[in-house]
């Protein structure tokens, strides 16, 4: 009985790292692009989101040469944490401050850096203290949805802050309360030495060949692709709810992920009675369904809209993670999810983040320069309907016996 109480308080103290942890992302994450517009650095919000992208471009490689070094992922994590609480306190400071553009992107690439790689060994130090981590997985990486959701209503509800660089500052009290949560962990026994990798390894370069497989390949590139028009939701909906007079767009976003919980509590079933195929499509469809609600202009829809983006995400995302788990070889599994780890957060963020900045910047009209936003979101609709009927004749799937 006493093993199974330690048992349970060391997973009630995972879930608690996993919610500090979101809570630290949430908390500024989705707020920076009305703070930027608040401090007339409205310009600036493509770029500030792609330093996110561009920092997990490398993060594979400074995962991996992290993983090699004789070093617990504790030990990492409080050092990224650290840099990344730092950099973060710097960036809003920065924009309150009103500090060169070149600056502030400065110090977000710079933050971002620290940043990128975090979350990945968050995940890594809770799955190895689990047991049986197919099935007790799930439930603990659900606190880090529900971490990013109370931080979200926190900054907007309670302390009105959603154009306020506090947001960022809290988020620097999260951090601190993350780091400090990794204290109160046990120690794991010392693992064994790991042999020397090339850096062809390190890099996750040989799972490239994955890509030659016709489906893997297909689900590979169809990530990148759905997370082309997918950059545009949380910077842009954050603005487009500020136009409609929206008094707390920050609370509305945490819409989509309630639906983002319930989705990733039942996807196991879902997955059992549905082909993957059906699965897919389904997460691409909603995203589309989304951003055709967004053409409305309407404020009900666009709340609809958000309502739909945690459907979207868990649907095809998560499910593309499980694909991975599935369909690749065990001694491969690791190196499949770091390459699409860069197939989403870097190549297809960082394109779309671009691409959606300059679709924007050409939507804006008028002598105020007012965003044409039924346009906007046209745009993004007919792309993500693309991805839907590339993936819909591409894929081909396991044939039924």
């Amino acid at each position: 009985m006493h093993l199974q109480e330690q048992k349970l308080e060391e997973r009630w103290k995972l879930a608690l790292l996993f919610c500090l942890h979101g809570s630290a992302l949430g908390m500024w994450g989705v707020s920076l692009a009305s703070v930027l517009r608040a401090y007339g650095m409205e310009l600036l919000v493509p770029y500030a989101f792609a330093t996110t992208s561009v920092a997990a471009l490398i993060s594979p490689l400074g995962i991996g040469a992290l993983a090699d070094q004789k070093y617990s992922s504790e030990r990492v994590l409080r050092w990224l944490g650290t840099g990344a609480m730092i950099f973060l306190g710097l960036l809003f400071w920065s924009i309150h401050q009103r500090w060169s553009p070149w600056l502030v992107i400065l110090l977000a690439q710079i933050h971002a850096l620290f940043s990128a790689p975090t979350f990945g060994l968050t995940t890594s130090l809770v799955m190895s203290r689990l047991t049986d981590a197919k099935q007790q997985f799930g439930r603990l990486r659900l606190w880090a949805t529900l971490g990013w959701m109370a931080s979200g209503l926190l900054i907007s509800w309670v302390f009105h802050t959603d154009r306020s660089p506090w947001s960022g500052w809290a988020g620097c009290i999260c951090w601190a309360l993350t780091l400090l949560c990794t204290f109160t962990l046990s120690p794991l026994p010392p693992s064994q030495p790991k042999p020397h990798r090339t850096w062809k390894e390190v890099m996750g370069l040989d799972a490239l060949h994955l890509l030659k497989h016709h489906d893997h390949g297909i689900v590979f590139l169809t990530s990148c692709l759905l997370s082309i028009p997918l950059a545009a939701f949380y910077p842009f909906t954050v603005m487009h709810l500020m136009d409609l007079g929206v008094e707390h767009p920050i609370a509305a976003m945490t819409l989509g992920q309630i639906t983002e919980a319930v989705t990733m509590v039942w996807l196991s079933s879902i997955l059992n009675r549905t082909r993957l195929k059906w699965v897919f499509l389904l997460g691409i469809g909603f995203g589309v369904l989304r951003y055709g609600l967004y053409v409305t202009d309407s404020e009900p829809f666009l709340y609809l809209g958000i309502f739909l983006h945690g459907l979207c995400y868990t649907l095809f995302f998560i499910t593309g993670q499980i694909y991975l788990e599935q369909r690749i070889p065990a001694e491969m599994r690791a190196r499949a999810q770091a390459l699409l780890t860069l197939m989403i957060s870097g190549i297809g963020s960082l394109t779309g983040t671009l691409a959606c900045g300059w679709w924007w910047a050409r939507c804006r009209t008028g002598a105020q320069d007012a965003v044409d936003w039924p346009v906007f979101w046209a745009g993004l609709m007919v792309t993500t309907g693309l991805v839907f009927v590339f993936f819909a004749l591409a894929y081909r799937g396991r044939r039924s016996s």
